[in-house]
């Protein structure tokens, strides 16, 4: 894609959305032959295992639920996940940050008021990104990315599918892997697939970030009218 290397933004805009209409398609594949296998083969019970804590969340406050799924989600898991495919020094930086943040979300009380804990955590993570550029020298940083870009399929693809059993915990407490879960979890490989995709053609993290914020948004429209 030369208009792609070439930095065109409406060029990677619609490398975006094309990427999103594949996603779609190939979630609506999954969910038909899932469909096949659970009448014709399995008789699987999809109904034992539920969102609870994000319905919870859903309904208590739906402004919240919006923030977490539109915004943090999206900025939070894909620094996580894809910041370190195919990265500069910017994208090591974003990486460390996101795993402090999961650090102070772990230290921060639970009853603390949701939207002044999140204006401290990424006010702490913009000090914490600034002191790393000041800190850490230049070479550093090279070297890493050097060993990144070498491995860079290695990433991706363990990247979506990490980042489709770390969903486990949206169903169970405590890990667990059964038939229906493994079905309940794909989905959100093949998301990751493509959000590692995206970044890799667009060469940015916004683009998955931005990817990954339209996945859930389609799944708030749906959800919304029902709190």
């Amino acid at each position: 894609m030369n208009l792609l290397a070439e930095n065109n933004i409406k060029a990677k805009v619609k490398n975006l959305v094309r990427n999103f209409a594949l996603m779609l398609l190939f979630y609506f594949l999954f969910f038909f032959i899932i469909r096949i296998l659970d009448v014709f083969v399995f008789d699987l019970n999809f109904q034992k295992y539920e969102q609870l804590e994000l319905l919870k969340i859903l309904q208590e406050d739906p402004l919240k639920f919006v923030f977490l799924a539109a915004i943090v989600a999206p900025v939070i898991e894909e620094s996580i996940f894809r910041s370190i495919l195919k990265p500069n020094a910017t994208g090591i930086k974003i990486f460390t940050c996101a795993l402090l943040y999961l650090l102070g979300i772990a230290i921060i009380p639970e009853n603390a008021h949701w939207a002044l804990k999140y204006t401290l955590l990424f006010g702490s993570l913009i000090f914490c990104y600034y002191a790393l550029g000041e800190l850490v020298p230049t070479w550093f940083f090279k070297k890493i990315c050097y060993w990144l870009h070498k491995y860079y399929l290695l990433i991706w693809f363990a990247g979506a599918l990490i980042f489709g059993i770390a969903h486990i915990y949206n169903y169970v407490e405590t890990f667990q892997l059964d038939l229906v879960l493994l079905f309940l979890i794909f989905p959100r490989v093949i998301a990751g697939f493509f959000f590692g995709k995206v970044k890799i053609e667009n060469k940015g993290l916004i683009w998955p970030v931005l990817m990954h914020s339209m996945n859930n948004s389609m799944v708030l429209i749906v959800l919304l009218p029902f709190t």
